[in-house]
C-alpha cells in the first residue's frame, strides 16, 4: 500500500505535470527534466578536492598547495556551461524559481554520495538591499531540496552579509578576495563542529573563503564549501 505522501505525488504528477527546463516536454522522475535532456548535462568530474577547480585528473591544485583555502575541502556539481549556466542566470535575473526545485534536486543527488556530511547548510547571503531587490536568494532556493533530501538543517539567518559591495563577477580576480573581505558576520555561535556553505557558482573561491573565516570565527571547527556549479578561473560568470 503506498504512503500518503506517494498518493499526493502521483496525484500532483497527474494535475501538474512536471515540464522539462530545457526544452519542454514532460519531465521524467517527477522532475522538471526530461530523460533525454539528463545525460546532456555538464557534471563535474575530475577535481581539486580543495577547490574543486576542474582538472584532467583528481589532485590537489598548485594554488591549494601554494596557499591552502580557510576549508577543508570544495565539492562542485556541474561544470558552469550551458545548460546549467543559462538556468541558473534563468533563476537569478528571471525569477524561474522552478529552475531551482530541479537544480537543488540534482546536487543533492550528488552531494548524497558524501560521507562525511555536515551539521549544517548555510546559503552564501545577500545583503538586504540586493535581497529586496531580487525578492528571493538563489543560494538559499538551491538549498533548500538538498537540505531536505538530506535531512540536515538549512540555517539562513545567523550569516549575514552586512556591508554592500561591488558584484564579483565584474571585477578582475586579484581584486576579489579584497572586495568580499569583512562583509559576513555570523551572530552569536552556531553551537555545531562541521557546516557547509552552498552557493550557486564558485570562481575564484573568494566569496566562500569569506564566509567560511566567518563561520570560523564564530565556533565552527570544519567548513566544507558546496557550490552548484564550478567556473574555471578564466571563464567569465554572471553573479
Amino acid at each position: 500500500m503506498k504512503a500518503p505522501h506517494q498518493w499526493f505525488s502521483r496525484l500532483q504528477d497527474l494535475l501538474l505535470p512536471p515540464i522539462c527546463v530545457l526544452c519542454g516536454d514532460r519531465g521524467s522522475q517527477g522532475r522538471d527534466l526530461c530523460g533525454p535532456c539528463a545525460p546532456d548535462l555538464p557534471w563535474l568530474g575530475t577535481a581539486c578536492p580543495r577547490c574543486a577547480e576542474p582538472l584532467p585528473h583528481s589532485a590537489v591544485c598548485g594554488r591549494c598547495l601554494a596557499k591552502p583555502p580557510p576549508f577543508e575541502q570544495a565539492i562542485g556539481v556541474f561544470h558552469y556551461q550551458t545548460p546549467i549556466s543559462d538556468l541558473i542566470t534563468a533563476l537569478k535575473f528571471r525569477g524561474r524559481l522552478a529552475h531551482a526545485r530541479v537544480l537543488g534536486e540534482l546536487a543533492a543527488d550528488r552531494l548524497a554520495l558524501e560521507q562525511d556530511l555536515p551539521d549544517v547548510i548555510v546559503p552564501v547571503p545577500m545583503h538586504p538591499q540586493a535581497l529586496r531587490r531580487r525578492g528571493y536568494n538563489q543560494a538559499l532556493e538551491l538549498a533548500r531540496p538538498v537540505a531536505r533530501r538530506l535531512g540536515i538543517p538549512l540555517d539562513y539567518r545567523r550569516c549575514r552579509k552586512i556591508r554592500s559591495n561591488a558584484r564579483q563577477f565584474e571585477l578582475p580576480e586579484a581584486q576579489r578576495a579584497r572586495n568580499v573581505r569583512g562583509v559576513y558576520q555570523v551572530t552569536g555561535r552556531l553551537g555545531v563542529q562541521h557546516a557547509a556553505v552552498f552557493d550557486d557558482v564558485m570562481t575564484t573561491g573568494a566569496t566562500a573563503a569569506e564566509v567560511a573565516r566567518a563561520l570560523r570565527r564564530a565556533g565552527v571547527k570544519r567548513v566544507d564549501v558546496w557550490c552548484l556549479a564550478r567556473a574555471g578561473r578564466n571563464v567569465d560568470r554572471i553573479g
